[in-house]
């Protein structure tokens, strides 16, 4: 605690994996960038953004200048998001952010967009609002949604601070007590050196067909009941996430294979947040992949054998011992004194070459952000929480769990034209007895 107030008194501050410089009068920060986050600047492009978005909708319509004031009030207090990221002789590296203010603006495109430094004040993120929602889009080379989380929820606070005098009169004008501003690179500290492999990639069921024009993203948002959800899971002895997880892959098996067998398996990939599991408060990235494959072999499976498929995959490779065999793969490329040792230009396409060849692995992905937790002084303000994830390589085709409250959000972003998937998953839901809403972003009745 006591380090964290320091931090919130001191603004930016020295680490120890990192250096400072001056420029001018002002004291420039310099860090590596996190052993995840190394892969993301080599595979980003106008196709594969790697930005996502997380959302909040707000009971009342949102003010931009007052956003813009709350975000310039709470930027200076968050390193990892107050950086640009520049290249260096081998990796890259982030570095304060010197070049002016970043600007929020009204949202005027489709979510999940490359986000060019140049065109963006070098920030590696936005804010953007249409109505009553604020929008947080990230590079991932900032943070994972855990660490995205943390800076929107603190930003919002702001921004109703700003609009409700009153709330700051109760607050004061401070970060949260429980805002995270630890900026440690989880997975160093955490890793154990280790002889053995952490992924084995098979080829994979690839979701495919005619795709919406270039730059549009298919949005589907099914809001549910949490309370629901959580009972139709108990019934099952499942958690919410093996009970949504498997009616996704039930949905895909349906949609997209019309319950014929396959040769390749469908393989779902579960990002897991790795804090709770190490201690950690980073608001760096911090998780890692698993993935659930399901082997259609026979003729016909029922929805019963699919979530039970998944839940036995979950189970076994969602334990502490398997998850530490993945930092330690992962960070031991990042230790290799010989990888070290070659430059920048070099390692790129070699890293791309290893990425898209385990992309030949993964059907899609679904991460579960969970409930989204507010003070109680600011819940009557805020509606709902909602997450997209731009598509990727070989996934032309995700979903996130978001909830806030007792709504859940489950939200399908798509490249593809058809629906077929996304209709089998929630009709699936609602045959086992669930009420579903669906919003979307239009795209599919032009």
């Amino acid at each position: 605690m006591e380090k964290a107030e320091e931090r919130k008194k001191t603004g930016f501050h020295e680490k120890d994996d990192g250096m400072k410089k001056r420029t001018g009068k002002k004291e420039v920060n310099w860090q590596k960038l996190d052993n995840t986050a190394n892969l993301f600047p080599v595979i980003a492009n106008e196709t594969m953004t790697n930005v996502y978005r997380i959302s909040l909708t707000l009971s009342e319509k949102v003010d931009g200048n007052l956003l813009q004031e709350a975000l310039l009030r709470v930027l200076p207090w968050f390193d990892t998001m107050n950086v640009r990221m520049r290249t260096g002789m081998f990796w890259y590296y982030f570095e304060t952010n010197t070049k002016g203010k970043p600007v929020v603006k009204e949202e005027d495109d489709f979510p999940c967009r490359l986000i060019e430094p140049h065109r963006n004040r070098n920030y590696l993120f936005q804010v953007t609002y249409h109505d009553n929602r604020i929008n947080l889009e990230v590079f991932h080379v900032l943070a994972d949604g855990t660490g995205a989380i943390n800076f929107l929820r603190e930003l919002t606070y702001q921004y109703l601070r700003l609009v409700h005098p009153e709330i700051s009169g109760q607050t004061g004008d401070v970060l949260s007590d429980d805002t995270s501003l630890d900026t440690e690179d989880s997975y160093l500290t955490n890793y154990k050196k280790s002889t053995k492999k952490g992924y084995k990639a098979v080829p994979a069921v690839h979701l495919k067909g005619e795709k919406l024009r270039r730059g549009e993203l298919g949005v589907i948002h099914g809001r549910l009941s949490l309370t629901e959800v959580k009972k139709r899971a108990k019934e099952r002895n499942m958690s919410i996430n093996e009970y949504l997880c498997g009616m996704y892959v039930y949905g895909i098996y349906r949609g997209y294979l019309h319950e014929n067998p396959s040769a390749k398996p469908i393989v779902l990939c579960v990002p897991v947040n790795l804090r709770p599991f190490f201690s950690s408060m980073t608001t760096r990235n911090f998780f890692a992949m698993v993935s659930v494959p399901f082997f259609p072999k026979k003729e016909r499976y029922d929805c019963e054998e699919v979530l039970g498929i998944v839940q036995q995959e979950l189970k076994k490779q969602i334990t502490r011992e398997n998850l530490v065999k993945l930092i330690s793969y992962n960070v031991s490329n990042q230790k290799n004194l010989v990888l070290r040792a070659v430059p920048l230009f070099l390692k790129k396409p070699a890293i791309k070459l290893v990425y898209l060849n385990g992309t030949k692995g993964t059907t899609t992905t679904v991460t579960n952000m969970g409930n989204f937790m507010v003070k109680d002084i600011y819940r009557p303000y805020i509606r709902r929480c909602q997450i997209i994830l731009p598509p990727s390589q070989g996934q032309n085709m995700k979903g996130t769990i978001s909830s806030f409250g007792d709504e859940l959000t489950f939200t399908i972003s798509s490249l593809l034209k058809d629906t077929s998937v996304p209709r089998e998953f929630f009709r699936a839901l609602v045959k086992d007895g669930l009420s579903v809403n669906i919003e979307t972003n239009g795209v599919y009745y032009e």
